[in-house]
């Protein structure tokens, strides 16, 4: 159920939910802060945006005595991460996350930087204070946090796995599909994290936007099925003929309004680029946005 912006939902014991004010076509209602732990420090999940009005409904949100002891950021979006600095200088807490704003891309993203757009969003100034590896494990008086290094819809996007929930970013979310705009996005990390995901078999997710996802495996499989069916829509519009990138997305998302075409073309064109990089798709003359796609 949608909760009004800068105030505490309790979600679980020991989590609760402040819900920032940043209501978007990409954001849903907004975005997700979470705060875990019932002893003297607690820890913050996703800062959210740098909005003074979020800052101090987390801030109010630390009972009396309680202190931040950890700053964790999913991702390098700045409605996610760029409240995070201005956070830690108020509560001395340190900002954990997987790297900066480029770390994590694949060699064919990190080879393709500027010739396929993207960088929507991105938090180009983040930088953690402390880096954490896939698996990373944090012992906090919450408990103890792993961090899963889930690419996919952002390079550097993490994972945190608590007790029997993950709080899931961007990754997975129960009212959309993730957007996957490359550079940022990655088709084929995003299958490879939704494995992983699956295979940890959580309880509950807890995403960056949106209600709590109460069955995962199903969400995570649906998700699964959704992407492998648009990929063979993309080869069935190919077969009919070469095409550029927004030709195709109109083809392909036949359902959509014009309004979401852009939106929906990152994602296209992060599929072309998976099956191109299985020889499926051959883009003319070169890889990039403004190619013309083909059937290899």
């Amino acid at each position: 159920m949608q909760t009004r912006p800068n105030t505490m939902s309790p979600l679980a014991p020991g989590v609760i939910r402040i819900l920032a004010p940043n209501p978007s076509l990409m954001t849903y209602w907004g975005t997700n802060s979470y705060l875990l732990g019932d002893g003297q420090t607690r820890v913050l999940i996703d800062p959210g945006p740098d909005l003074a009005d979020h800052r101090a409904a987390i801030l109010d949100a630390l009972p009396p005595g309680t202190r931040l002891s950890h700053i964790l950021v999913t991702h390098a979006h700045r409605d996610h991460s760029e409240g995070a600095r201005a956070l830690s200088d108020a509560t001395g807490a340190p900002i954990f996350a997987f790297g900066d704003a480029l770390a994590g891309r694949s060699p064919v993203m990190a080879t393709l930087g500027d010739q396929v757009g993207g960088g929507e969003g991105v938090d180009e100034s983040f930088m953690p204070d402390v880096t954490l590896a896939h698996e990373a494990v944090m012992e906090t008086e919450a408990g103890a946090i792993t961090a899963l290094h889930t690419p996919g819809h952002m390079g550097n996007h993490l994972c945190f796995h608590w007790q029997d929930m993950v709080f899931s970013g961007d990754l997975v979310m129960g009212w959309s599909s993730s957007l996957i705009s490359p550079p940022d996005g990655d088709a084929a990390a995003f299958r490879d994290s939704c494995v992983l995901l699956r295979d940890l078999a959580p309880h509950r997710l807890l995403p960056g936007h949106g209600a709590a996802v109460e069955t995962p495996l199903e969400r995570i499989d649906f998700l699964l099925t959704h992407r492998a069916n648009r990929e063979a829509q993309i080869l069935k519009a190919l077969r009919q003929g070469p095409r550029a990138l927004l030709p195709l997305t109109q083809a392909v998302y036949t359902e959509l309004p014009a309004s979401h075409l852009p939106a929906a073309a990152r994602n296209t064109l992060a599929h072309l680029i998976d099956l191109t990089q299985r020889n499926h798709v051959v883009a003319t003359p070169e890889l990039s946005e403004n190619a013309v796609f083909s059937v290899a």
